[in-house]
């Protein structure tokens, strides 16, 4: 990953709805995202909207999250296995 820190849409699987969904969750840069949970972020963003959200947005926060820590980025769907065994 660059030294700079790109816009959240320069990660794999996020686009502009779900980088307003992360700035809800006060994350407005990658490094926002580094070594934090993925649950955790979810929540929050479910609470401040006070609606439970399509599971499916925590399988990309996943993946953004991998990514802000530095792994390779992989589709949002190879994270539901993962979430389902959570």
């Amino acid at each position: 990953m660059p030294k700079e820190n790109p816009d959240l849409t320069s990660l794999m699987n996020v686009g502009p709805a779900v980088a307003n969904y992360l700035a809800r969750a006060d994350i407005t840069q990658i490094d926002h995202l580094a070594g934090r949970d993925p649950v955790d972020i979810y929540e929050t963003i479910c609470e401040r909207d006070q609606q439970r959200h399509d599971p499916c947005l925590l399988d990309t926060i996943m993946s953004a999250v991998d990514q802000a820590n530095g792994n390779p980025p992989r589709p949002w769907w190879t994270y539901t296995p993962e979430r389902k065994a959570g």
